[in-house]
């Protein structure tokens, strides 16, 4: 039985009551839906394919929610212009979506996504500046903090408020790096909303702080601790956000039994939500005539054993040490030549920021002479899909005998929790210790330090002669505790904590919030289009 039948009641339950006493708002960056505009005129949607967008698509399932997120592309632009700027009603494959775009100007988005974002928060926060980034907080970060984040953060925070006024306590969740400042504007405009920021991605520990300008890292904190609830992946990311506010923020009191920040006269309660998969509709999708026909496909490229992994070309991922992991095991065992096969899933990601395409070429560059090194008539050692294609992604990971996840950061890593799901072949996992994934999966998993390439070729050795039994026991192990703790678990502990601060707000008739309005670096209003 799948953990989905197992939770469903319990979760259909809290929806319930949550639906029937008040609405849910989310907002990110990028939403469930995009828009395109025909030669005709005429508008179609399709499902969204940002991986925050991906992850939280299920909710529809459960809740009735209404999403907020930025308006991407023109036909983005167009509907919103055509429902006058309010919410939007639309079917994608069946399912409602309610959604609310918030419209930049391209100069702010780009600052905003382009420059302050990424990669200058996702480098940060992935403890990229020590492996291949050495930023300069110089005049561009700064012109994107003010003229980018900050506006960007004020234009979501206008259209959260717009849109949960109608409420009369609403239940809002905010998502990502994207809107740290989202929270405390929403504050002091919704001082009885139902606040929670949920983090995607690793959070540091507060010694990395340091590096980013002070007013920046306050900001940030003070914002955040304007929330009811604080999520983050792992119970390591609670502790580093602990310290954090404790290093930076000297009058907050922070309790690191109880997990709470209070500051100016609200606590803030800090939990980890492991994020996961939906165990039935992944299976439902390994199965499916789609996924079988790439797997038809695939046999062919198989060796007698066969390593695989599957990431978008981020630098976080650390793929070139992962290949070179690879060239290591070849060089060392000679009899593997021929006989063990790299399949390499790679998805396009970030193409227009610079670091990325140079990391792309890279990789690439290190994939060809591979091949050249040791390829032969017949074989060739690793063979890459670079495309946006996730059923065959999945076909793939039904055929591995070793996955390898060796990311240097991640925040969770649903590659590491898809693989023992859909593999058919009792596959061994290794899997990097800074992944999030680890903290849940570590007792079935092969376990590395991404740095290590040494290690890594070692562990791909180990993998390969695993006894049977063995590789049977540590995958039963994954999926259990990865059908206990699948979506509908993320979704409920989160849903139950949110609405536990609802019912608790609403039977104090003198309760109040005393947060005070965030001082900006300088403040600006933006009208919303």
């Amino acid at each position: 039985m799948n953990s989905l039948a197992v939770n469903s009641e319990p979760l259909s339950n809290l929806c319930h009551e949550i639906g029937d006493s008040r609405r849910l708002i989310v907002a990110s960056n990028r939403g469930p839906v995009e828009h395109h505009v025909s030669e005709d005129g005429s508008l179609s949607a399709t499902r969204g394919g940002g991986g925050v967008a991906i992850a939280l698509s299920a909710l529809n399932k459960y809740v009735d929610s209404t999403w907020v997120a930025c308006a991407m592309g023109d036909g983005d632009r167009y509907a919103a212009h055509k429902a006058d700027h309010r919410t939007i009603e639309t079917f994608v494959d069946g399912d409602r979506h309610s959604l609310r775009y918030v419209l930049l100007p391209r100069e702010t988005y780009d600052k905003h996504y382009s420059v302050f974002c990424n990669p200058f928060l996702w480098f940060f926060q992935h403890n990229m500046w020590d492996h291949l980034y050495d930023p300069a907080i110089d005049h561009e970060v700064w012109d994107a903090w003010e003229d980018g984040y900050v506006p960007a953060n004020e234009c979501f925070a206008q259209t959260v408020v717009a849109e949960a006024s109608r409420e009369d306590l609403p239940l809002i969740m905010l998502h990502d790096y994207h809107l740290y400042l989202t929270p405390g504007l929403v504050r002091s405009q919704l001082p009885y909303a139902v606040l929670q920021h949920f983090t995607h991605i690793p959070w540091p520990p507060p010694k990395r702080w340091m590096l980013l300008p002070r007013p920046v890292c306050r900001t940030i904190l003070e914002s955040l601790c304007s929330c009811d609830i604080v999520g983050l992946q792992t119970k390591r990311d609670v502790h580093n956000f602990l310290l954090t506010c404790e290093t930076y923020l000297r009058e907050a009191r922070v309790d690191h039994e109880m997990q709470t920040v209070r500051l100016n006269g609200r606590e803030t309660k800090v939990n980890a939500y492991p994020i996961s998969v939906d165990v039935a509709r992944l299976e439902k999708l390994a199965n499916s005539w789609e996924v079988k026909d790439h797997e038809r496909r695939l046999h062919s490229l198989l060796g007698k054993k066969t390593i695989m992994r599957v990431d978008r070309v981020d630098l976080s991922k650390n793929i070139i040490r992962g290949f070179e992991a690879y060239d290591m095991l070849l060089a060392r065992h000679p009899e593997l030549i021929g006989q063990v096969n790299f399949l390499a899933f790679l998805v396009p990601s970030r193409t227009n920021i610079r670091e990325y395409q140079e990391y792309t070429r890279e990789v690439f560059g290190l994939v060809d002479r591979i091949n050249m090194k040791y390829g032969r008539e017949g074989w060739r050692p690793i063979t890459v899909f670079y495309e946006h294609n996730y059923p065959q992604a999945i076909a793939g990971m039904r055929l591995y005998d070793v996955l390898l996840v060796n990311a240097l950061a991640d925040g969770m890593n649903l590659v590491a929790k898809e693989g023992p799901i859909v593999n058919g072949r009792d596959g061994v996992l290794i899997l990097s210790q800074k992944a999030g994934a680890h903290e849940q999966l570590r007792d079935g998993a092969v376990s590395i330090v991404p740095e290590d390439v040494e290690g890594t070729a070692r562990a791909l050795y180990e993998a390969l002669f695993m006894p049977p039994e063995e590789r049977r026991m540590r995958v039963k192990i994954m999926r259990e505790r990865i059908s206990e703790e699948d979506i509908g678990h993320w979704f409920w502990g989160q849903l139950n904590d949110l609405q536990r601060v609802a019912r608790w707000s609403s039977l104090q008739p003198s309760y109040r919030h005393y947060s005070t309005p965030l001082a900006m670096p300088r403040q600006q209003t933006l009208a919303i289009p």
